[in-house]
């Protein structure tokens, strides 16, 4: 719901994990938008706190509850970056509200697409593997670069590393950086991709796009895009040195959403890119 002075007021899912406290702190910091609910889910331990003082953000009296339909109704957009089930749920109720459903999050299937579009038919769904511009910009350059490069004479190789407390892999921004490598090369993913390698593979198909994925420690997110011809090696990569680069373009996207008609969107058309893809 937006106040007084015309802040667009949005719904943090996910209130307590590391992410939605982030974006709590984003969004007290943000111009333009306030904290108007937060979501947890049933039985956690953050229920009934102010959603703001659990983050470090001060007091805002949004307490956190684990009924998003009341919340969703008076609200103008949610941001979430919680798992696939409740992800489609929220768009669902986002629908509903006829609000922005802002959703980085990850280890969604393509299949979940049909119900994603299906919601943006009355919602202004925004869907990326990851929010960060240095990421949708990488995605764009690594595009580019498959459709420059035959396939005949370069392989192409993801590569990734998160903290070990990550469910999925490859990461979502994994799958952001080989689809949009794919489309490059103008096939399909799912055709090219290669994600496990184990004893005795063979010599590497044409055209594969290769996963591969690390975990431990803190690592926030680390990406490469490895492009290997004849004697020589292009390397594309992005670095994620803070969390709040993901949340402040949450923040951004459901900003750019308000104004716009309900639809399925990306960061790409978020950041003006998309006639670059």
């Amino acid at each position: 719901m937006s106040d007084e002075t015309g802040s667009m007021g949005l719904v943090v899912v996910g209130a307590a994990g590391r992410m939605g406290q982030t974006l709590i702190r984003v969004i007290a910091e943000t111009d333009g938008v306030h904290l108007a609910g937060a979501i947890e889910r049933a039985g956690s331990p953050a229920l009934g706190k102010d959603a703001s003082m659990m983050a470090g953000a001060g007091e805002s009296g949004i307490i956190v509850s684990d009924d998003p339909l009341p919340v969703f109704a008076v609200a103008d957009g949610v941001l979430d970056f919680t798992s696939p089930t409740a992800s489609l749920e929220f768009a669902d109720l986002a629908a509903q509200a006829r609000i922005v459903h802002v959703l980085g999050t990850t280890g969604m299937a393509p299949e979940h697409d049909r119900r994603l579009i299906a919601a943006g038919r009355h919602a202004r769904i925004i869907k990326s593997g990851n929010m960060s511009l240095g990421v949708n910009l990488l995605a764009v350059l690594v595009r580019q670069a498959a459709r420059a490069l035959e396939a005949a004479d370069w392989d192409i190789e993801v590569l990734e590393m998160h903290h070990r407390h990550k469910v999925d892999a490859p990461s979502g921004t994994a799958l952001l950086l080989g689809q949009a490598a794919a489309q490059g090369r103008g096939v399909a993913l799912d055709a090219a991709r290669v994600s496990v390698r184990d004893g005795h593979t063979g010599p590497r198909p044409e055209g594969a796009i290769g996963f591969a994925t690390l975990r431990g420690g803190s690592v926030i997110g680390e990406h490469s895009v490895l492009i290997a011809g004849e004697g020589e090696i292009i390397e594309l990569n992005h670095r994620a040195l803070d969390r709040t680069i993901f949340a402040r373009g949450a923040v951004k996207a459901a900003l750019w959403g308000r104004s716009r008609k309900p639809g399925f969107y990306s960061m790409l058309d978020v950041l003006g890119l998309a006639d670059e893809a």
